[in-house]
């Protein structure tokens, strides 16, 4: 991270500022991936003219970078009206898209618009995996055929590969083919549960053995395999004082139902902007607050763990496993392929014998209602994991 990013970020968190917002237009998809938590129906998506005027809201709040992503951003047929509206406001924006929309027309305006960057999600450098992955056949050209387009406007491209049981041993080709794309390239070993709490796609993670080869590999310690979401510590500040993630401090994720949550992984439903203005939910949301409320030494099993102030521990992760104060099962898991080191909760998972996705449940709701609005239950719901 760049010094004026960090300083940036410093200052929105000392100002309760939401300086970077991630913003799905649709769930909708031309592409059906095995891994993909999404509920690709539309259940009611915010129509042009509120997606706007979010979009004005969330400037006059302090939103400065701006995720635009989906589903696949282009099934909407306004795309580029709304990312027109969202130039004009002067974000800084992230495009994430398969690309395979994409044609000579569609990467000249992304260009004129002055898009910063594109993330294009690819699971292989085989067609045949790839494909199987997404299940459209020719989708590998056709990303890779919208990715030299844009890279011939000189957009910066970052390839993210989602590693998983099918891909397990592409990721060195997929790096390879960013190195010739001038692509940057991110590795994720982290499968998402389903939006509706179901954890069995979680049976597509690599195993213990596989996973410690990637975080030890040697090719990959310059490399970013994940990203990390903590914010830095401030002057005076010790290790225990330390932020789990952004989320609901400096970052917050909008449904296409105008559902917000702290976070795309961590489905807490905190408010809706068809019934309240974004700055009120990002201000006043009792569930935002109280994310906020939570450092390190208010978890009681990470603050002891051996891990606590280097784990990479996803907060969402945990409040699907049941707990946002607890340990994330995956998160120990990486740390272990990191380190060597097994976490007390590790330990304890491994001895009582538990495939993957049996764990304690939130029931997630409020992700895909049927008007956009955030039912009383699911309110109920989110309060589960306190």
């Amino acid at each position: 991270m760049s010094d004026l990013f960090l300083e940036m970020t410093a200052k929105a968190l000392k100002l309760n500022v939401p300086i970077s917002a991630h913003l799905d237009l649709t769930y909708r998809c031309n592409e059906r991936c095995v891994h993909c938590y999404l509920d690709h129906h539309d259940h009611g998506e915010m129509t042009t003219a509120e997606i706007k005027d979010l979009l004005d809201q969330m400037a006059e709040a302090g939103v400065f970078y701006l995720t635009i992503s989906g589903g696949e951003i282009m099934m909407r047929r306004d795309f580029f009206e709304i990312l027109e509206h969202a130039r004009l406001r002067t974000f800084c924006i992230k495009l994430k898209t398969n690309g395979i929309l994409i044609r000579k027309q569609e990467a000249d305006r992304i260009k004129a618009l002055g898009v910063e960057s594109v993330q294009v999600s690819i699971y292989s450098h085989i067609p045949e995996v790839h494909d199987a992955i997404t299940k459209l056949p020719g989708s590998l050209v056709q990303s890779i055929e919208a990715m030299r387009r844009l890279r011939a406007h000189g957009i910066q491209i970052t390839i993210a590969n989602v590693l998983m049981v099918q891909n397990v041993n592409d990721f060195e080709g997929v790096r390879a083919l960013a190195a010739e794309l001038g692509a940057k390239f991110t590795m994720d070993p982290t499968i998402t549960p389903m939006m509706d709490g179901d954890r069995a796609v979680l049976d597509l993670n690599v195993d213990e053995a596989k996973l410690r080869e990637v975080f030890r590999n040697q090719s990959l310690i310059l490399e970013p395999i994940e990203e990390v979401c903590a914010p830095p510590l401030g002057p005076g500040e010790e290790d225990m004082d330390q932020l789990p993630c952004s989320a609901g401090h400096t970052a917050c994720y909008v449904s296409p139902y105008g559902d917000v949550y702290p976070c795309v992984q961590f489905p807490l439903p905190s408010g809706n902007v068809r019934q309240m203005k974004f700055i009120d939910i990002w201000r006043d949301s009792p569930q935002l607050n109280e994310v906020r409320g939570i450092t390190l030494r208010d978890m009681p099993s990470c603050s002891k763990c051996t891990h606590g102030v280097t784990c990479t521990r996803c907060p969402g992760l945990a409040y699907m496993e049941g707990n946002m104060r607890g340990p994330s099962y995956q998160d120990c898991e990486k740390s272990f392929a990191r380190t060597g080191i097994p976490s007390e909760n590790l330990k304890a998972r491994k001895a009582s014998s538990l495939p993957r996705h049996s764990v304690q449940l939130v029931q997630i709701q409020g992700l895909q209602p049927a008007a956009g609005s955030m039912t009383a239950q699911a309110m109920e719901s989110s309060q589960l994991s306190a």
